[in-house]
């Protein structure tokens, strides 16, 4: 098991930056795939990026270009780097883990932060 803490949301206006950290329990975090989802009100748990214990990284269509996804494997954290945030980016953000597959969809993730805001304003 892990449990995880996100940390670093916040208000910033539209074309700002925001790095949101991920800091895990547990002593086998790089066995872990990893991702940030996030989750607007009305609206559908979306899949942001993730990075897989191989060390592959996956984006969101909609992040590509703008948003980073790194793990430092001996602080046991994962970071999302948010750049050139729009107000369409205004969501909770969670942190996620399982030891499975690699998965875009949040019903495969077992494990999850408690989340943390994001608001950015136009």
């Amino acid at each position: 098991q892990v449990q995880l803490v996100e940390s670093g949301g916040g208000l910033v206006q539209a074309g700002g930056s925001l790095r949101l950290s991920c800091a895990a329990s547990g002593s086998a975090f790089s066995s872990y795939n990893l991702a940030w989802f996030r989750q607007a009100p009305g609206k559908e748990r979306e899949f942001v990026a993730g990075s897989d214990r191989s060390g592959n990284i996956y984006y969101a269509e909609s992040v590509k270009g703008r948003f980073t996804i790194s793990r430092d494997n001996a602080e046991k954290t994962v970071y999302l780097q948010m750049n050139s945030l729009k107000p369409d980016d205004t969501a909770d953000y969670y942190c996620a883990a399982n030891r499975g597959v690699v998965a875009r969809s949040p019903n495969q993730f077992i494990y999850w932060g408690r989340g943390t805001q994001v608001t950015v304003s136009p």
